[in-house]
């Protein structure tokens, strides 16, 4: 195997000294604090957003997956059947869901089941949109909702009734409650 020898090239004395590489770096400063200046003149859009006071909610694209919520029909019934589907697709295990059945004195009875508890771990959601997708009942949406806020990670664990209320009502049929079904 033959020796490979590489020349370093001479470097002159203001490459020795890094005077050349400071140079380089100031003129890219001052030229940012140029670019700066004169957005504050006025001569040039803003970039940055300044985010308490002004917010995203208008240029969030459409595809934009937020935090999930349940959701009631436009009778105010809840649209789970506890069928725990989104429960096990969930990659990192953030929903719960605990089964209860339906009065048999109740006029929709004949549906089998309905959550007697449902909690989502916000703070193991990875907002994937799994959840969405997979509920035949179309009872879990994701709403445009990027400042999801605690004080303690008891606070992150949004239950059922939590859920129902930031979720709001959805229209359209819903199986559960289908006549003909």
């Amino acid at each position: 195997m033959a020796i490979i020898t590489v020349q370093r090239p001479k470097l002159a004395w203001h490459e020795k000294a890094f005077i050349s590489t400071l140079f380089k770096g100031l003129k890219i400063t001052l030229s940012h604090a140029l670019r700066t200046f004169l957005q504050i003149a006025g001569k040039k859009p803003k970039v940055t957003m300044e985010y308490p006071e002004q917010k995203w909610d208008d240029q969030l694209p459409d595809y934009y997956r937020g935090a999930p919520a349940l959701v009631t029909d436009e009778h105010e019934r809840e649209r789970c059947v506890s069928c725990q589907l989104c429960e096990f697709i969930c990659p990192p295990k953030a929903i719960t869901i605990t089964p209860g059945e339906i009065p048999s004195d109740d006029p929709w009875a004949k549906v089998e089941k309905r959550p007697k508890e449902f909690e989502i771990d916000m703070i193991r959601c990875i907002y994937c949109g799994m959840c969405e997708e997979v509920c035949p009942e179309q009872a879990i949406f994701l709403r445009k909702d990027y400042a999801i806020t605690g004080l303690s990670r008891k606070e992150m664990v949004h239950d059922k009734k939590r859920l129902y209320e930031i979720g709001g009502q959805r229209v359209g049929l819903v199986n559960k409650w289908n006549e003909l079904k």
